[in-house]
């Protein structure tokens, strides 16, 4: 499954007052900079700790933080999520630099690890907090998740639609700290780690084995 995809999305081919101010102003522009070469991407593929755990391996992206989005109430717990009733998906929050990485490679990786056919469920994970969506930040990423979304479901890569829901951003709350870095903090104590997690890796690594941190 995985090659097949990948080779469609081949063929579819970002004095004490002025030296303060000087310092305010460096700040600004630093800042300013910062903002410039970096974008934010939104992407729910299920379970959070799986997700995570891959976009942070790649080339170009700064950070990645597990989260919520796609509910209206603020500040939901962990607990309140995973009832199913929240309206919130488990997702992550992924900033990145595009001028190493483009939102079009994340959205690739986005479609190649988890199955966007499956509605509210990936794996032995079930309810609409494991959906998958996209949650776009502009008017560019929205058509460029839509135009994939699109193109996969012409080319046959998938036996059934996809059925990733495609939705303006509106909210990120992070998830509880324990969340965060789940798989490089319990893959040696945690069975879900080994079990789940590091088959997806060792997939994920072979399919974008160029885009890895550790590539370059």
């Amino acid at each position: 499954m995985y090659h097949r995809i990948f080779a469609a999305f081949l063929f579819f081919g970002a004095i004490i007052g002025c030296v303060a101010e000087t310092q305010s102003n460096k700040m600004s522009a630093s800042m300013t900079n910062f903002a410039e070469r970096t974008d934010t991407a939104t992407f729910a593929t299920g379970c959070f700790w799986c997700t995570e755990a891959i976009f942070e391996q790649l080339t170009g992206v700064l950070r990645v933080t597990s989260g919520y989005s796609g509910g209206k109430k603020p500040n939901p717990t962990y607990e309140e999520v995973s009832t199913g009733e929240s309206g919130y998906a488990e997702c992550v929050q992924v900033v990145y630099e595009p001028d190493k990485i483009s939102y079009d490679e994340l959205v690739k990786v986005f479609y190649e690890v988890h199955d966007p056919t499956s509605l509210n469920k990936q794996g032995a994970d079930v309810g609409p907090q494991y959906r998958s969506a996209i949650f776009y930040h502009d008017a560019a990423q929205k058509e460029k998740a839509e135009y994939y979304r699109t193109e996969l479901d012409k080319s046959g890569a998938y036996n059934k639609p996809i059925v990733t829901e495609i939705v303006p951003f509106a909210r990120f709350y992070s998830a509880e700290d324990y969340h965060q870095d789940y798989y490089q903090n319990n893959k040696y104590s945690n069975p879900y780690c080994a079990m789940v997690i590091r088959p997806k890796l060792e997939k994920f690594q072979k399919v974008f084995a160029k885009k890895l941190k550790t590539a370059n």
